[in-house]
């Protein structure tokens, strides 16, 4: 064997490795546990003194490792100027930042899919405009399910249309390396066999909104919480994933709300962690919203 082939072999095992060594750590990161929070109307959040800082210290306390932020700047140079600065100190902190998209009706084809897709668009050529510290990934909340015609228990006539939002949505993102997240309520999981495998191999992970088991004046005591919060998250996931066995589908974080537990959410969480961690379709938990603990002037 020549010295040349020697060398051009060498060089290409090289190449191969540090290609690999280039995708675990997002391998990894993929796959670890996530504790997620939605920062809304993120320009005001921003424009508060040391609104940055108080997110940070925020996600430091809750133990927090990604945030969803409702990205839109409409070309405001101020806005994405703290956007960067955002990003940079979450990132200085392991703390991945998602860009929040929301839509009622991008499942239907045409400018109202296309309109999204522009949003999606934005936020690739924002991380061109930052490539050392641009967003991690998109997080979507779209709910065609809030109009007239979709409502309704077993009323899934907006899935297919909906599913194809996220392929379009997906297939853009992923050129960029971002990754795709979508919210999605309980009744998407009640499908039939095709209609959930339909769901869940379009996107790598989706947030299950598991809103309004409880309430903080129900009179329940705070094990009785856990134990329907327990039952509730257990039963979602078997029904998620019942006669499915293919190992691509989208993982499932759960997402719990302020409203419905208020002070004793952290314990909630945890006891989700504890109740769900076992399950290999599991991802971790999130909750609804910052904007609450601001709210109440935490």
């Amino acid at each position: 064997m020549s010295k040349l082939n020697i060398t051009a072999r060498i060089l290409l095992w090289g190449l191969l490795c540090g290609m690999i060594q280039s995708f675990l750590p997002a391998m990894a990161q993929d796959n670890a546990t996530r504790h997620g929070t939605w920062v809304w109307k993120s320009s005001s959040v921003l424009e508060a003194p040391q609104g940055a800082d108080r997110l940070l210290r925020f996600c430091q306390s809750e133990g927090i490792n990604e945030v969803y932020v409702s990205a839109a700047s409409h070309g405001d140079a101020s806005i994405e100027s703290r956007l960067v600065l955002l990003i940079a100190l979450l990132h200085r902190s392991n703390i991945r930042v998602e860009a929040l998209l929301s839509s009622t009706d991008a499942d239907e084809a045409g400018e109202h899919r296309e309109k999204l897709l522009d949003h999606v668009r934005e936020i690739v050529q924002f991380n061109r405009r930052h490539p050392s510290g641009g967003f991690d990934g998109i997080h979507l909340d779209i709910e065609p399910q809030q109009r007239p015609e979709n409502k309704g228990p077993g009323n899934l006539r907006f899935l297919p249309g909906l599913v194809d939002a996220y392929r379009a949505v997906r297939a853009q993102a992923e050129r960029a390396r971002l990754t795709v997240n979508a919210d999605i309520q309980n009744k998407l999981l009640k499908g039939d066999l095709a209609e959930r495998k339909m769901l869940l191999s379009s996107l790598p992970r989706f947030t299950l909104m598991l809103y309004e088991l409880s309430s903080p004046n129900d009179g329940d005591t705070t094990e009785r919480k856990m134990e329907k919060l327990r039952a509730a998250s257990q039963r979602f996931l078997s029904m998620a994933y019942e006669g499915l066995n293919d190992p691509n589908l989208a993982k499932m974080l759960i997402a719990l709300r302020t409203p419905d537990y208020g002070g004793l959410l952290p314990q909630m969480l945890k006891a989700l962690d504890d109740a769900s961690r076992a399950n290999p379709h599991y991802q971790g938990w999130a909750r609804h919203s910052y904007n609450d603990v601001l709210e109440a002037g935490q």
